[in-house]
């Protein structure tokens, strides 16, 4: 098929994830041996919180939004990841069900590593059990940072947080284009979207940001660095 990837490259890619950086490259040629593809089409969902959680994914190709959904069918994003990623490792490890909606934000190709053939490979490697576990504990960090960002910091902070975190990749010095909608980052920081329109309005007229249909152009950010750290 067209849209598989190869066994060397998922081998690659799992060398960047930081839960297989501790296996030798026969290990990972033994663990891709194990795995089965699947593709999905962008807005697929690829689970739902309460599903049963067997499997455990290796993003391949493409980026997956992980949320949560709410009231009223209000969403919270909680992470948009991409290839070379794990997607589902918390349901797998404990047997129970998905804690979160993951869909694909992109045309996408996963990777399928089912529990008894994870937890099997894990019970003989210590040193793998250990990086996962340094892996679980970052997540479980970043999960406590953003609680404190929602209970403590007031709207603009949060929003330049979001902003910044999107633009980080992007060459210093380059006004960073985003294809977020106002929608999209209300979900992300737990605040309204008319409230970010009128927090984008306000940083648009002070030359901050660029606000059309489709972009949001980052043009000052060292000023919204400094409002991310002032709040």
């Amino acid at each position: 098929m067209a849209n598989e990837v190869t066994s060397q490259e998922i081998a690659r890619l799992l060398g960047k994830c930081l839960l297989f950086q501790a296996l030798g490259e026969e290990e990972r040629h033994s663990l891709v041996a194990r795995m089965r593809q699947r593709t999905f089409k962008s807005r697929d969902p690829i689970f739902h919180v309460g599903a049963p959680g067997q499997s455990m994914l290796v993003i391949l190709k493409g980026s997956v939004r992980v949320s949560l959904p709410g009231p009223k069918g209000k969403v919270v994003i909680l992470a948009d990841i991409g290839a070379g990623e794990l997607l589902g490792e918390v349901a797998l490890l404990d047997g129970k069900e998905r804690s979160a909606d993951a869909t694909a934000l992109t045309n996408c190709t996963v990777a399928v590593l089912e529990r008894r053939d994870v937890v099997a490979f894990l019970e003989d490697r210590p040193r793998a059990c250990l990086k996962l576990l340094e892996l679980m504990c970052a997540r479980l960090r970043k999960s406590d940072e953003r609680m404190a960002e929602i209970a403590f910091f007031e709207l603009p902070a949060r929003l330049a947080k979001v902003l910044l975190d999107r633009s980080c990749a992007l060459p210093s010095g380059a006004a960073a284009k985003l294809s977020l909608s106002q929608s999209e980052l209300a979900n992300m920081i737990n605040a309204s979207r008319e409230n970010v329109n009128r927090c984008l309005r306000d940083w648009q007229r002070r030359g901050i940001v660029s606000v059309d249909e489709r972009w949001i152009s980052v043009l000052q950010r060292d000023t919204l660095t400094s409002m991310a750290n002032y709040f």
